[in-house]
């Protein structure tokens, strides 16, 4: 492949590259199916937003010394909301 480099001079400081038409068209193809791979997530990255969304809205609950405590807290909650679930 021959690659002709532009002056900056004429690009206008930016460093441009002149390569064939089919090579231009296929770099093309290859940065669409790059975006696609890109914006598939898993299971796991979804996880991680989902408690990423959490922690910035302040969903989370403290740390516990004991599961007396845990429980402790939890039936505090259930009596602040007024749920029984």
């Amino acid at each position: 492949m021959i690659t002709i480099t532009i002056p900056r001079k004429i690009s206008g400081g930016e460093k441009l590259v002149a390569i064939p038409r089919k090579e231009y068209e296929r770099l093309l193809r290859v940065e669409k199916t790059a975006k696609v791979v890109k914006k598939q997530k898993n299971a796991t990255d979804l996880a991680i937003e989902a408690g990423l969304r959490d922690l910035r809205a302040g969903r989370v609950t403290p740390t516990f010394s004991s599961a007396k405590e845990a429980i402790r807290y939890l039936h505090r909650q259930v009596r602040k909301t007024g749920s029984n679930k």
